[in-house]
């Protein structure tokens, strides 16, 4: 069958689609590879600044408070400034504060550092997929998963790479500097391959700001995310649940294998481990599912195939099966971002970077609200009845699939 998710007659690309999708592809793995270099180094920073746990974890805490007080921006930066500058600029800006991280004299500084990354991201996260839908209204079919692919892969490299320099010995300073150098050159690069013109050229039905100034602007733009906050709000629940259910591993995993299923330490890692494998692998083959079956077919069962991997992991009472479960879990969630995030991107009425970053911005409230849910429920009852509500979330997921279904412009 014919995908529904194609927004366009598929045609050879050209010359500056193909330099753009490699523009697009470096600022996602741009995103994914900075701050995963910092976080083998928390344990350092907390050493270093005589940090108690509790105020390690406040620390942590304003990375994601900056992106949800002013993650919301975005919309109005990509309209003044275009999705691919907002993008590269804000990959050039995330480098130098990666080694201010190691120079923190204490934890406000610190938590500062963190508050700055966390706005950077949600800025450059709503940005780099706006421009990606761009370059895949050139191409006319779906490329949105392997941009999503590319993030995973270079978040590991991140990690493997701070990681192997703090067990080879290299100063953190040292370390993020050379990250920081590398970041910075690669947005640069990649902002010379990035496509021209206003935000609404491929898409046909085209997003010229309104007549005016920037207040009327603002005012247009606000009333056409009124008119179509049904269609929002569905993805954004969708992507709530994709929310929960990508982060239970990280969260829940290896806490559920050690305590309830009694593995040692090694084997309690793996479920996280299982869920990004598998997940990468289902971003690298999503586009071609999607194409194949359309993006509604292949939430609908992502969201099956996740809460089924969860149900393993919950019922049957072996450790293997609890990491065969959690991978199956991230094969499921893997398309659900990219796929909800573009759809997002399309509604009709709405600028693509103001749905993307409306959109984005309340999917990562379930990111902050679904952890200390599940850690409630496990106290009154226990990890594994709680961890149902993530079988749960992968259900509500493929129930709420339709809502990526394109709509009609008029």
């Amino acid at each position: 069958m014919e995908s529904q998710y194609r927004v366009g007659e598929e045609a050879p690309p050209g010359r500056a689609a193909v330099r753009a999708r490699a523009a697009v592809f470096t600022l996602f793995a741009v995103n994914g590879y900075a701050y995963t270099n910092v976080v083998p180094w928390l344990p350092v920073v907390k050493q270093d600044l005589g940090l108690s746990n509790a105020a390690l974890g406040a620390a942590i805490a304003a990375m994601p408070t900056g992106a949800l007080v002013t993650g919301m921006l975005a919309g109005p930066l990509i309209a003044r400034f275009g999705s691919g500058r907002v993008a590269a600029a804000a990959g050039v800006l995330t480098a130098p504060l990666l080694p201010m991280a190691a120079v923190a004299p204490g934890w406000w500084a610190f938590a500062l550092v963190l508050f700055g990354l966390g706005s950077l991201d949600a800025w450059m996260d709503a940005a780099m997929n706006t421009h990606g839908l761009r370059v895949q209204r050139r191409y006319g079919r779906s490329i949105i998963n392997a941009f999503h692919a590319a993030w995973s892969l270079a978040a590991v490299a991140g990690g493997l790479t701070g990681a192997s320099m703090a067990g080879a010995g290299l100063g953190m300073g040292t370390h993020l500097t050379l990250v920081a150098v590398l970041l910075a050159g690669a947005s640069l690069v990649a902002a010379r391959g990035l496509l021209p013109g206003p935000e609404g050229a491929e898409r046909g039905d085209a997003e010229a700001p309104s007549e005016g100034g920037a207040r009327e602007r603002l005012r247009a733009a606000a009333g056409a995310l009124r008119g179509a906050a049904l269609p929002l709000l569905a993805l954004s629940i969708l992507l709530m649940g994709a929310s929960a259910v990508e982060d239970s591993a990280a969260t829940w995993g290896a806490v559920f294998l050690s305590g309830e299923r009694g593995a040692g330490a090694f084997l309690a890692a793996l479920p996280f481990v299982a869920c990004q494998g598998m997940m990468t692998v289902g971003r690298l083959t999503g586009d071609r599912v999607t194409d194949r079956f359309g993006a509604v077919n292949t939430v609908r069962a992502g969201g099956l195939v996740a809460a089924a991997g969860m149900a393993v992991a919950l019922l049957v009472p072996f450790p293997a099966a609890g990491v065969a479960g959690f991978g199956l879990m991230g094969l499921g969630v893997a398309t659900m971002f990219p796929l909800t995030l573009a759809a997002a991107g399309e509604v009709p009425g709405v600028r693509s970077g103001d749905g993307v970053t409306v959109v984005g911005w309340l999917g990562r409230l379930g990111f902050l609200a679904f952890p200390p849910m599940v850690g409630a429920m496990a106290d009154t009852w226990s990890l594994t009845w709680a961890l149902w509500a993530v079988a749960a979330a992968g259900v509500m997921c493929a129930v709420l699939a339709p809502s990526l279904r394109p709509q009609a412009r008029t």
